[in-house]
């Protein structure tokens, strides 16, 4: 039997279910997702990240485990401290739940801390912000070492006038035109707290954080900012099109690889870890 392949060994049908008096755990997860249809479990045959952990988690737990995350990402995305939260009964230090759940794990997903919580913690609900990078390669031929991990484009950018344009969506706004279709939130207002541009070598990095992010809303926006830097648009242009509140009017989406969940944030009594942030090979910014 191999541990690296959850299906090789079945999970106890006698520990099927959670019984009462489970405790609270929060894992904080970091993961390549180009292997992946994104975070959120899909039907039978589809791989998601999700469903990795779960099955990874159950083995250790005994029984079946259901994972909630921070946050939902597309297919390609990757994470760099992706949090999460499972509830079991099942007695082991954090140290065996660190160490076992990565034992059953594909390579391309690895859990970095563990702690248990208080039974309010919830990953989702109790999140009051998120953070994003997003990362761009400026050259002029592919990169192999980090293809799927960055997003290549061959044409120089001028960062300083993606700052200004990305200046322009910092506070409150109705994030219409930068918002998918399928977008189920129930308001497109959200609240940018700060989005910064950084050159480091041949990389541009977005660094932006908000109390949320509609489907697609980072993509959609480094997709209007990277036709800024390269002289399609003017800064301008992103106040005329977040009033406009028509997605039509914003350029195309741009690709996920470049797409980084980098952090959730939460009230400060309950004392998560405090991780690097971003892309783990990334000098910080």
């Amino acid at each position: 039997m191999n541990p690296k392949d959850p299906k090789s060994q079945p999970i106890n049908p006698e520990h099927s279910a959670i019984p009462p008096q489970a405790q609270t755990i929060a894992l904080g997860i970091e993961f390549n997702g180009s292997n992946y249809r994104g975070w959120q479990r899909q039907q039978a045959g589809v791989a998601s990240v999700q469903e990795e952990l779960e099955k990874a988690i159950s083995r250790v737990a005994n029984h079946q485990v259901t994972l909630q995350g921070a946050g939902r990402t597309d297919a390609g995305v990757h994470a760099s401290n992706m949090v999460a939260h499972f509830c079991s009964p099942s007695e082991r230090t954090q140290h065996q739940w660190l160490r076992g759940i990565n034992t059953w794990l594909p390579n391309d997903i690895a859990v970095r801390w563990v702690k248990n919580m208080d039974p309010q913690f919830h990953a989702r609900f109790k999140a009051n912000a998120r953070r994003y990078h997003y990362v761009c390669s400026v050259q002029n031929h592919p990169s192999a070492l980090m293809s799927g991990m960055v997003t290549c484009i061959n044409q120089a950018v001028d960062v300083s006038l993606m700052q200004e344009a990305a200046d322009l969506i910092v506070g409150e706004h109705d994030f219409s035109s930068f918002r998918a279709a399928a977008c189920q939130a129930p308001s497109p207002i959200k609240r940018i707290e700060f989005a910064r541009f950084s050159a480091q070598g041949s990389l541009v990095v977005l660094d932006i954080k908000a109390n949320g992010f509609l489907h697609h809303m980072v993509r959609n926006l480094m997709g209007t900012f990277l036709k800024v830097g390269q002289g399609e648009l003017k800064p301008s242009c992103v106040s005329e099109i977040l009033l406009a509140k028509d997605r039509t009017l914003a350029p195309a989406t741009a690709p996920p690889d470049g797409l980084y969940f980098v952090n959730a944030y939460y009230p400060a009594k309950f004392e998560l870890p405090e991780m690097s942030i971003g892309p783990l090979w990334l000098n910080n910014h």
